[in-house]
């Protein structure tokens, strides 16, 4: 957990957050805790598709900020999310073609946050990431924006897979970073473009990829073999830029 993160402590809170539909990124519950309020928010939480991490007492008491955590803590995004359709009403409302920024895996904070700030920067019309495995909006990433996180819808989806194909149906098609793909610049990037960047150790998941039509190599000359996810997205997102504007 962050430092001043939104968090919900205690039972009741938190199933009256789960019911009132508020945006939980994490719910962290005590092992081996089976009482029946325990046992509602379980059940809420997976109508939701929110994932439960079971921890040792000395682990919630260590992320409480009120002591009173009653064996439950869940963490809210620090900012709302995006409906896919308002990205793309978004790219309609500009007159452009839709440019997507698709993220699978990448749960590092800063490094979501400086995609958000490259995706505004390289006019890209939101971003999207999965519901597990995956950071979401806290206030560490609001901050690692530097305020794009203002302006760049994000939306949070259960399966990456599946929005990829139902954004096929909208026109759009996918390109995904990948070491062993077709070198860059010899891709043609313009149109309605959904670009897939994974984290810098596994890269993109082998479901996601299958889903994409192309894969992209960036062009590397040092003695490493990889480059940080944010880095790698810049790189690529204004290669689509650079297309788009010739």
């Amino acid at each position: 957990m962050e430092h001043n993160e939104y968090t919900i402590e205690g039972r009741n809170a938190v199933i009256e957050a789960l019911r009132a539909g508020k945006t939980i990124d994490r719910l962290y519950v005590l092992d081996g805790c089976q009482d029946g309020p325990v046992l509602t928010i379980k059940r809420e939480a997976s109508k939701k598709g929110i994932m439960i991490k079971y921890v040792a007492k000395e682990r919630l008491d260590q992320m409480s900020e009120t002591g009173k955590h009653q064996g439950v803590i869940a963490c809210a995004a620090a900012y709302a999310y995006a409906q896919v359709e308002d990205i793309l009403a978004k790219a309609r409302e500009k007159g452009e073609a839709p440019f997507i920024i698709l993220l699978d895996n990448i749960e590092d904070p800063h490094n979501l946050g400086a995609i958000i700030r490259t995706a505004n920067l390289a006019g890209a019309h939101g971003v999207i990431i999965p519901k597990n495995r995956a950071v979401g909006l806290t206030a560490t990433v609001a901050k690692a924006s530097a305020g794009a996180i203002n302006y760049t819808p994000v939306a949070k989806v259960t399966n990456l897979g599946q929005t990829i194909e139902e954004l096929k149906k909208e026109g759009l098609w996918f390109v995904c970073a990948d070491m062993g793909g077709t070198r860059m610049y010899d891709l043609d990037l313009k149109g309605p473009i959904g670009l897939v960047i994974g984290n810098e150790g596994s890269g993109v998941g082998r479901l996601v990829k299958e889903k994409c039509d192309f894969t992209a190599a960036i062009p590397m000359q040092g003695d490493i073999d990889s480059l940080n996810a944010s880095v790698a997205t810049g790189v690529l997102a204004y290669e689509i830029v650079r297309q788009r504007q010739c």
